[in-house]
């Protein structure tokens, strides 16, 4: 079985085992770095936490610049096609939470990998280890210095 067709699997049996939905389509619309809206539903990536389209952050040499865009930007660059979302449950903005496909990439998981997101676990250790790696190779806002994104939210309310 190839790899995509064993992810839209485990797509699919994870909808069918939690209960959940799952959207797909080929024009998903990003709205920061953590949410998209894929066939019209709104869709909070579990799991992850990326920073704020307004949050700034600093190059390892002191530079200023637009973390919040970057990691809107990159995650445009992950969508590459025919999006599937397995929704896992709802937030308090009563946005659908999910685990996000683009082909045989692990959305979720990229944005983490890549440096982009940090593991948001308050709500599960999925990325973690994701998160580790991206530190360690010093990727994306782990090259320099940033506030974890649910800090910089509750400073500027």
């Amino acid at each position: 079985m190839s790899e995509k067709k064993h992810i839209k699997c485990l797509v699919a049996l994870f909808a069918l085992l939690g209960g959940a939905n799952v959207a797909q389509g080929s024009n998903a619309q990003v709205i920061d770095g953590d949410s998209l809206i894929v066939d019209g539903v709104e869709m909070r990536l579990h799991g992850i936490d990326a920073p704020e389209y307004k949050q700034y952050c600093y190059r390892k040499n002191g530079k200023k610049y637009q973390c919040g865009a970057e990691a809107e930007k990159f995650l445009k660059k992950l969508l590459n096609g025919e999006v599937e979302c397995a929704i896992k449950n709802k937030d308090r903005y009563k946005r659908s939470v999910a685990v996000c496909y683009a082909g045989q990439k692990d959305i979720n998981r990229m944005m983490v990998r890549n440096g982009w997101a940090v593991a948001y676990t308050a709500y599960g250790d999925d990325y973690f280890e994701d998160e580790k790696k991206a530190r360690s190779e010093k990727r994306g806002i782990w090259q320099g210095k940033f506030m974890r994104p649910e800090f910089f939210r509750r400073l500027t309310k």
